[in-house]
């Protein structure tokens, strides 16, 4: 995909590689809005717009850098779908979601969001992330940051069940406690099972949670998180299991290193009701 950037943007040219409908409404990250002519999405204390144009997009930050890394701009996801639709199950899920590209998001943000992620819906860790944001969050140029993790630190357990964090609110006082944003850029070095075992060991994430975080912070393209929409189309086509760990295990055999990218393609085609 080529792209360049330019002084307080990115310029995106063409469309087949690029959708932030797709990117965005695939189950991958919750700070985003839909706007009149496009979409805005935060990201730590960065923020971009984005809008389509005659030729591509463009992508409006004054942090080029940041959101190239973000959005994976130097990844070739041409050659990814290429080899994923030689799947005959594939081939449907990456037409459907051809502009689909896997974030690379801050690392602490996306643990505290797919614990908040867990057994809930969009509309509501949307409106949770967003008064998180909103209390401790630093406010900058109209939109409030991400809090830091001093900030988390500040807080009692009440105040996430205030926000309305429910059951999730001693997972979100713990976790902070036990992890920090240096170790967590440290945990980059470790081999995927290793680092699956550590995130598994904090508070509030079990395998699911932890895979998310494996594929949206840490990129790691072999892992496959499994939730309801996954173990659904898993019944459907393959077989017969309630087991979401042995899913898991025979998706991650089946796709190897590409399995995060087909576990997107699939979760937001099934999704869509349109299988």
């Amino acid at each position: 995909m080529k792209y360049e950037l330019k002084p307080n943007k990115i310029l995106i040219y063409g469309k087949e590689d690029f959708n932030p409908q797709h990117i965005l409404e695939c189950g991958q990250i919750f700070a985003y809005d839909k706007t009149d002519n496009g979409y805005e999405v935060l990201s730590k204390d960065c923020r971009a717009a984005i809008k389509e144009t005659e030729f591509g997009y463009e992508i409006i930050t004054k942090n080029t850098k940041y959101f190239e890394h973000f959005f994976d701009l130097k990844t070739d996801y041409g050659k990814i779908k290429k080899t994923l639709s030689k799947y005959d199950i594939m081939k449907r899920p990456v037409e459907f979601g051809y502009g689909i590209r896997i974030l690379k998001n801050d690392l602490f943000e996306t643990v505290v969001s797919f614990i908040i992620s867990a057994n809930n819906n969009i509309k509501r860790i949307q409106l949770i992330l967003g008064r998180l944001r909103e209390k401790l969050g630093e406010k900058k140029d109209g939109f409030y940051a991400f809090p830091t993790r001093e900030k988390l630190l500040s807080v009692g357990e009440d105040f996430f069940a205030r926000i309305g964090a429910g059951y999730r609110a001693k997972y979100l006082y713990n976790v902070v406690r036990q992890v920090d944003e240096e170790t967590l850029l440290a945990w980059q070095e470790l081999e995927t099972g290793e680092l699956r075992r550590k995130l598994i060991a904090l508070s509030g994430v079990g395998p699911k949670v932890a895979d998310c975080i494996l594929l949206f912070g840490y990129g790691r393209g072999d892992v496959f998180p499994v939730d309801t929409w996954m173990a659904k189309m898993y019944n459907k086509f393959y077989d017969a299991e309630q087991n979401r760990e042995r899913i898991r295990f025979n998706l991650t055999k089946e796709f190897g290193l590409l399995s995060g990218f087909a576990q997107q393609y699939l979760f937001y085609y099934m999704r869509s009701g349109e299988e």
